[in-house]
């Protein structure tokens, strides 16, 4: 089976928590993903507001200079992902993520790319495979929603599962990712399908386990 690699996701409310929070996982993963919304695609909004920025940038070197190698990447459930390219991209973010069901997603790939910068995008659980699939060839990796997009903590959807299928049937290089409900549980179910990267929220930052521990028993999934 393909390797797993656990990305941290986090919703935050206020910065402190954002800072708290890439401090918990700095030591134990390479990426970690930042939830962007601005409640114009899916309900609710972070607060992370984007004149602090800047900051992104300090967090990711302070991170590399106490021995990590962290990289960052954003979930943009935004209706007009482009906007926030350039700002994201001189703020050190390496890769970005937006959902099929945003305003232009195929301008999205082109901007993102003009950037030098990895051009994802999601597909959320109530829609059809059949939205992204013309895409997928211009893609360098692909988010399934296997919750609702929003706030963390919705429930695992079991049908999103089979997106999963298609994709890695389809295009058996292409780096999948799964976000949604993902616990111990759920991560072998989408791993077996065809996801090689696996977002977790929930289950890191509120579960029984540690975050080490956590982290483990998601990559041994």
């Amino acid at each position: 089976m393909s390797r797993i690699d656990v990305v941290p996701g986090i919703f935050a409310s206020t910065w402190e928590e954002l800072e708290r929070k890439v401090g918990m996982v700095v030591p134990y993963v390479e990426w970690v993903q930042i939830e962007i919304s601005d409640g114009t695609l899916v309900p609710g909004e972070t607060l992370v507001k984007f004149d602090k920025l800047d900051q992104f940038d300090q967090l990711a070197r302070r991170s590399q200079g106490e021995g990590g190698s962290l990289s960052l990447e954003a979930h943009l459930m935004v209706a007009d992902p482009v906007k926030y390219i350039r700002p994201l991209a001189d703020s050190g973010f390496k890769r970005l993520i937006a959902h099929i069901e945003c305003q232009d997603p195929r301008h999205f790939l082109d901007q993102a790319k003009y950037e030098s910068i990895e051009a994802c995008l999601a597909i959320d659980s109530p829609t059809d495979f059949e939205q992204i699939e013309p895409l997928l060839e211009e893609v360098d990796g692909v988010l399934v929603m296997t919750a609702e997009a929003g706030e963390t903590g919705r429930a695992f959807q079991p049908e999103t599962v089979e997106k999963i299928r298609l994709i890695r049937q389809n295009f058996v290089d292409l780096p999948i990712e799964a976000e949604g409900g993902i616990n111990n549980v759920t991560a072998k179910i989408v791993h077996e399908a065809g996801a090689t990267r696996l977002v977790s929220s929930a289950y890191l930052f509120n579960g029984p386990d540690n975050i080490e521990r956590a982290i483990e028993r998601l990559k041994s999934s």
